[in-house]
């Protein structure tokens, strides 16, 4: 399995049925994919639709449906639209049980940069802001590597989307997860050791006592 999958297939599990989740684009949204079949969550689209969608193809494409990261999709039977005032509301209002991001850096104090690419113009973080300070649970899922160089840092260098916002960091080396404000490892993937982390993590963190290998 690749590294990808690995990540997607264990952000899967963070799903609980009956759940309101925010995935972002890219890495984010392959956890759709590993689902169990007894659970149903409904997903949520900051640009103004809510339930399950389904990537459109050339035979079913209506170019008025995108997702929020410009994608054409199909909404399923029993999905909303709304505006992008009510979109933000419910972001803001908390009723976004999980939001899935992805990540250029995160630090040992929760802090999360996601959307500046040194050399490169982008227009803005878009909804990220809002959604890691509206939502109950922020997992962050990404390589734990970008070209060898470490993400999970001391201290973010790049500018934040939010400070003290991340909950859960799922890579395809290991889980980590922010307890009593302290980075704790809780999980290693198939395969790695405590070494392998050791040696591509930058941040200081705590290995939790009941470790999953």
């Amino acid at each position: 399995m690749e590294a990808k999958e690995i990540i997607a297939k264990r952000v899967a599990q963070e799903f609980n049925d009956g759940d309101f989740i925010n995935l972002g684009i890219g890495l984010p949204t392959q956890a759709v994919n590993f689902i169990p079949k007894d659970i149903h969550i409904n997903l949520h689209s900051e640009n103004g639709f809510a339930g399950i969608w389904d990537k459109a193809n050339e035979n079913n494409i209506d170019k008025n449906v995108v997702d929020a990261g410009g994608s054409n999709v199909i909404l399923r039977d029993g999905g909303i639209f709304f505006d992008s005032v009510t979109s933000f509301e419910i972001i803001r209002g908390g009723h976004i049980d999980i939001t899935v991001l992805g990540a250029l850096e995160v630090d040992e104090e929760g802090n999360l940069a996601n959307w500046k690419i040194p050399g490169k113009l982008l227009p803005g973080m878009g909804g990220a802001m809002d959604l890691v300070n509206g939502s109950k649970k922020v997992i962050i899922s990404m390589l734990h590597t970008a070209k060898g160089n470490p993400k999970i840092l001391k201290q973010c260098t790049l500018p934040l989307t939010g400070k003290g916002v991340v909950d859960m960091i799922i890579t395809e080396m290991g889980v980590f997860e922010f307890i009593n404000n302290e980075l704790v490892l809780i999980e290693l993937m198939q395969g790695v050791t405590l070494n392998d982390i050791k040696e591509v993590t930058p941040a200081s963190y705590k290995i939790a006592s009941n470790l999953i290998k």
